[in-house]
């Protein structure tokens, strides 16, 4: 109920989302794992990093790319905006239909990715490749404004498990939903980083590929 006041664009909440937003996250594990370890400490999900990463680098600090970052943050800035674009299309219309086809976008540009990765195309390819899938989920995650499921970034996620506990004098609400969220993402970072250490960059860019593709192909919220 108290979801409708976080942004006005905000849509009522079907059960399938949640679902769909932990796998989501999952993949946003697997894709940090990509891009920091494989492309030179360089996020695709989590722009906070890359700005980090930029203030780093711009005082010479070895092992980081301000030109890796800079790709990064365009290409996410673009996919929020065609977020933007695609909402207003589907503004009025059936949330499954919008939420579907955004999933679609998203594994095509990752499939897109996988290719990039396995015949080892230049980095700031499969950079721009992936930032931009991210800032396309990203801006609409945060215009369907689910609490505690943005997918990319836990921060206040966790801030909240904390402030919001028992220990902190408060009722821990969602908090089933929070550790799920820390719990997926620690989980797809660890599978991925695996991946990345012993198979490379195609696998785990594979793997998140059919991840999201099922959930768009699987994904319903209405009878």
């Amino acid at each position: 109920m108290a979801q409708a006041a976080i942004t006005p664009t905000a849509r009522p909440t079907h059960p399938a989302l949640p679902r769909a937003l932990v796998v989501l996250t999952v993949v946003s594990g697997f894709l940090d794992a990509v891009s920091y370890l494989g492309l030179g400490h360089v996020f695709t999900a989590n722009m906070t990093g890359n700005v980090v990463i930029i203030g780093f680098a711009a005082v010479g600090t070895p092992g980081f790319s301000v030109v890796g970052s800079l790709v990064s943050l365009a290409a996410f800035l673009a996919g929020s905006v065609c977020a933007g674009r695609v909402e207003l299309f589907f503004h009025g219309r059936a949330q499954q239909n919008w939420i579907r086809t955004v999933l679609t976008a998203e594994a095509v540009l990752l499939a897109a990715a996988t290719v990039a990765a396995f015949a080892s195309a230049p980095t700031d390819l499969l950079i721009a490749l992936l930032a931009l899938a991210m800032g396309l989920r990203n801006g609409t995650v945060r215009k369907l404004a689910v609490p505690d499921l943005t997918t990319t970034v836990l921060t206040l996620t966790l801030t909240g498990l904390a402030s919001d506990s028992s220990l902190a004098g408060g009722t821990n609400p969602r908090m089933g939903r929070r550790v799920v969220s820390v719990v997926a993402m620690l989980a797809g970072a660890a599978a991925g980083a695996a991946l990345v250490n012993h198979q490379g960059l195609g696998w785990p860019t594979l793997i998140a590929t059919v991840l999201v593709a099922g959930v768009a192909i699987g994904y319903r919220d209405r009878q």
